[in-house]
């Protein structure tokens, strides 16, 4: 028992790696041992546990340099290329206008395109005009234009002194990508500006940057500056938050997009504009344009759509005006300053906290551990990576061995494939009854997957033999049995899932039982929703029946939810198994106010973008009482999963 609670105090503690193992365990292993054993109990720290084991040589600097592009172009000449290597959220055009500005390149004298389709010709007459005007060229997004590239890198390499006017200069900007020319990259001056992390740098990098940095346009609400200033605080501190939410991955959003300085830029200077045109600010119509149009326009999911919006509510709203004591965050580390000068903002950013909780975004403390453990995921997947490839074919080594014993053990388990025509023998296609049909296609979607592992399985035991030729496919399925992940052809044929080896040939017998009790002791009276293949065939049968018993057109019913544990209901279908993503605890206390909460098949969330308008992991949307505002789930990011990680 004591030992017991020696170990619990591990497994409870905030900080795991920094509590001693029990005695004699404490004494006895060496670092690398109590490493395993904290990746057993609680594997979110590993990542702080090795950082102190490791030897690090590193430049840090706590404050981000400022972007400067006059010691970039000193470097250059009229032949060599000025290369913007991109990162999400920093958008260095803004930077590259006031600088050709400065140096009095504006009108006819800077030309810029966005490589795209078609845009090669016209970036080639661009270029030449440049060289012999003396004009500068900037090239948008290379990486866009994949098949123009060799193009380019012809034109770069006739460069020379006799043919550029000294005052010509070509800029590019590309994300990495390895179809970029790497004779423009050994040639070229490069430079990158990665966004600031933190939501102080974030916020500071917003208030040096233009527009914000310019006195003028600071000052550019006489008789208003209360409002302005508020606002213009706050939809800069909504900036750093949309930026910073994408560390926390689905539970910050569905899918990462690309927020940068020109949604920011545009947004403060639609804000400064209608704060002047109008006696009251029109909330709705800010909202709209910085919410739907600026932001919202690269949103293409739904849900992180109604994320974004309620997030900017906090922001834009007249309480941020005329409430001194409005707080951004629940502890209230987070505010609008006072009114005052442009230092004033300055000083006060830097004097925010360097780090920031979950708390400001919204977001519970455990969030951490999801972020933490995704860290140790990515650590472990890297270190399996440096061990190099697969095990060859037809050897007698140890790895054959363990391969032979993974693939025979999968096999036992595995069942005989369901009898389609017998199935629909006993259960025919009837008007009255679509999980019939529903049954019936579950067990072909079922078959091909199950045959698929079979086949692939026995092919490998042959292979390991020296019967068959261990192939690329094979060798594939070898590497990954050997690190405990489902093989790429199994996951091409499989239903979404995140799991490991194990745990996934777990649930998939569990999915092969649920169809089997199913076929032999007749339709259940409570389903598994997350055991279907095609979990919206059986959302669609079931609403079939009501509206066939009823006589209803089916694109006139939806769906109503109730959290129940009575017996099977006349009408609709119990189902179970789900899981709640992003909320530790359910209240008690029930209040007419539902939370609208996605349901979707892993933790990903993202999925394809299919015909429907909804990502291919998306189910369905239930409905889920609560006794708080419904802003407080939305921003935590509270999601229904039907299945977990592991």
């Amino acid at each position: 028992i004591h030992l017991k609670h020696e170990w619990r105090k591990i497994y409870d503690s905030k900080e795991p790696h920094n509590v001693p193992l029990p005695k004699p365990w404490d004494k006895t292993l060496n670092e690398l041992q109590k490493m395993i054993i904290l990746r057993c109990l609680r594997s979110d720290k590993m990542i702080r546990c090795i950082q102190p084991n490791l030897i690090l040589c590193y430049i840090c600097f706590v404050e981000p340099p400022p972007f400067d592009l006059t010691k970039s172009y000193l470097d250059s000449n009229s032949t060599i290329p000025l290369i913007f290597v991109l990162s999400p959220g920093a958008d260095p055009m803004s930077s590259l206008l006031k600088f050709a500005n400065d140096k009095n390149m504006v009108g006819n004298k800077f030309q810029a395109i966005s490589l795209g389709q078609g845009q090669g010709p016209i970036a080639s007459k661009m270029i030449r005009e440049g060289m012999e005007e003396g004009t500068w060229v900037c090239l948008q997004n290379c990486h866009l234009a994949v098949s123009w590239m060799p193009m380019l890198e012809k034109i770069c390499e006739e460069f020379n002194n006799d043919t550029c006017h000294p005052f010509f200069r070509l800029w590019l900007t590309s994300y990495p990508s390895p179809k970029f020319p790497v004779t423009i990259l050994q040639n070229g001056v490069k430079m990158t500006n990665e966004s600031p992390t933190g939501l102080r740098l974030n916020l500071l990098q917003s208030y040096l940057s233009d527009p914000v940095s310019d006195p003028v346009f600071f000052s550019g609400c006489p008789g208003k500056e209360q409002t302005w200033e508020k606002l213009l605080f706050g939809v800069c501190f909504f900036h750093a938050l949309v930026q910073e939410r994408k560390k926390f991955g689905p539970l910050g959003w569905n899918i990462p997009y690309g927020f940068n300085e020109s949604d920011l830029r545009i947004s403060i200077r639609q804000l400064q504009l209608f704060i002047n045109e109008y006696d009251h600010v029109p909330f709705e119509a800010i909202s709209y344009l910085t919410g739907e149009c600026n932001y919202g326009g690269r949103v293409t999911d739904d849900w992180d759509r109604r994320l974004l919006m309620t997030m900017l509510d906090d922001f834009y709203n007249p309480e941020i005006i005329e409430n001194p004591r409005f707080s951004f965050s629940p502890s209230g580390n987070y505010y609008a300053p006072p009114k005052g000068t442009y230092e004033d903002y300055i000083e006060f950013i830097k004097n925010l906290p360097f780090s920031q909780q979950p708390e400001v975004f919204g977001l519970h403390e455990n969030v951490d551990i999801s972020k933490d453990l995704q860290q140790t995921k990515v650590l472990f997947e890297s270190l399996i990576l440096t061990q190099g490839g697969g095990t060859q074919g037809g050897s007698s080594g140890g790895g054959d061995s363990t391969l032979y014993e993974i693939a025979d053990d999968i096999l036992i388990k595995l069942p005989n494939d369901f009898d389609i025509e017998t199935s629909l023998h006993k259960y025919p296609v009837r008007y009255e009854e679509s999980m019939n049909t529903v049954l019936v296609q579950e067990m072909e979607r079922f078959n091909n997957l199950l045959r698929t592992i079979r086949i692939t399985l026995i092919n490998l035991k042959k292979a390991i033999k020296g019967l068959v030729v261990m192939d690329s496919e094979l060798e594939a399925l070898s590497g990954s049995l050997l690190v405990g992940k489902v093989a790429e052809n199994w996951a091409n044929r499989s239903y979404p899932s995140l799991k490991p080896l194990g745990s996934y040939i777990l649930d998939f017998l569990a999915r092969l039982k649920f169809l089997q009790d199913w076929y032999e002791l007749g339709k259940p009276s409570v389903f598994w929703l997350s055991g279907f293949y095609f979990t919206q065939a059986f959302l669609t049968g079931a609403m079939q029946n009501y509206a066939r018993k009823y006589t209803i057109p089916i694109d006139l019913l939806g769906y109503e939810f109730q959290d129940t544990s009575d017996s099977a209901p006349e009408d609709g279908v119990y189902i179970h198994g789900l899981f709640l993503d992003g909320a530790p605890k359910k209240s008690d206390i029930k209040k007419s106010n539902a939370y609208i909460c996605p349901l979707y098949k892993t933790s990903e969330r993202k999925g394809i973008l299919s015909t429907t308008g909804h990502s291919t992991n998306f189910v369905i949307a239930l409905l889920l009482e609560t006794d708080k505002p419904v802003q407080h789930w939305i921003k935590r990011g509270v999601a229904l999963l039907c299945q977990l990680d592991d």
